[in-house]
């Protein structure tokens, strides 16, 4: 008798530990919901998936989306923040600043991933770059830097730049301290700046009326969704003016802007990848420290300084990753 009890005691343990595998690998096969929101669909997100499916996780298999583009209309961005609460997504990929907020008014359980944030910190977003908490987590621009750095490239590719018209948003939490480095370096290389407000796109008709009233001779606008969602009308109206401009964005120069210095693009989603990846398999985000930037970006548009009778120097030529002719 006490030979059948071991037996079927081993029987109910295999019978067990059966069970438990295979509750194990439907967790595993369950495909996860990810819900993104952004201001609008750009083909960035290809770089996104792109990096999701090198760490295994492929849309349609494993993982599924819920899109939610708010197609420029950025007042929509908190409605459709609470939709994918609703729909209880596994977890928020986030573009921007106001996708990113609207996503953190929304939740405070859903794992959530920011792309292309100017400063988290100063942006009330996570108290700390080393330890976010919370349900937040994902990359910065490093925006403070970038625009100090913006305002160097400038003076360097063109020497007799010494006047630049700046354009920032104060509804922007992360620009003030921009326009502070900007303006603290700007100093230092003898040049004036004349800050000039957007904070919507009505703004931008009135903001270059002001720069050809200031005789500006340079333009350089820190990076906002209102400047990227209307960076083609930016590129014209920087074109009309005939003034070199530096941008934040790469793609400005695509458009026939003089300069773009950023983040590599396909890095900072492959980043965000990895800590979808992360959170997918059990981290925490709060715990996961904000990525910050490694791999940059200088794109110069040649044909656009010939138009403008700009030589740029041999030494930014040999640092620049692009040249557009």
């Amino acid at each position: 008798m006490t030979a059948r009890r071991e037996v079927l005691a081993l029987l109910g343990g295999l019978l067990a530990a059966s069970a438990a595998l295979r509750a194990s690998a439907q967790q595993v096969t369950r495909a996860s919901r990810i819900g993104i929101l952004w201001p609008n669909p750009p083909a960035t997100f290809e770089f996104l998936r792109q990096g999701l499916r090198e760490l295994g996780h492929v849309e349609g298999r494993n993982i599924t989306f819920e899109y939610r583009w708010a197609e420029g209309r950025l007042g929509e961005l908190p409605e459709l923040a609470a939709e994918l609460v609703r729909l209880k997504v596994d977890l928020i990929v986030t573009l921007a600043p106001p996708a990113t907020v609207a996503a953190k008014n929304a939740t405070r359980t859903i794992p959530i991933v920011f792309v292309a944030i100017g400063d988290p910190v100063t942006s009330g977003l996570v108290p700390s770059l080393a330890r976010p908490g919370g349900n937040l987590t994902g990359t910065t621009r490093m925006l403070i830097e970038m625009s100090a750095k913006h305002i160097q490239l400038l003076k360097e590719a063109v020497p007799s730049v010494s006047r630049v018209a700046v354009l920032w948003n104060p509804g922007n939490t992360s620009h003030a301290p921009a326009l502070s480095a900007v303006e603290s370096t700007a100093r230092s290389l003898s040049l004036q700046v004349r800050a000039l407000e957007v904070r919507n796109v009505t703004d931008l008709e009135s903001a270059f009326a002001a720069i050809s009233h200031e005789r500006a001779d340079g333009i350089l606008f820190i990076a906002d969704p209102i400047f990227f969602i209307h960076l083609k009308r930016m590129a014209e109206l920087i074109a009309a003016s005939r003034l070199p401009a530096i941008s934040n964005f790469t793609e400005f120069p695509m458009l026939g802007g003089l300069m773009g210095y950023a983040p590599s693009i396909p890095e900072e989603f492959r980043r965000a990848a990895t800590y979808v990846d992360k959170i997918l398999k059990g981290a925490k985000p709060g715990d996961l420290p904000i990525q910050q930037p490694t791999q940059f970006e200088l794109i110069v548009n040649l044909k656009t300084a010939k138009a403008l009778g700009l030589s740029i120097p041999p030494s930014l030529l040999l640092r620049t990753d692009q040249v557009i002719e």
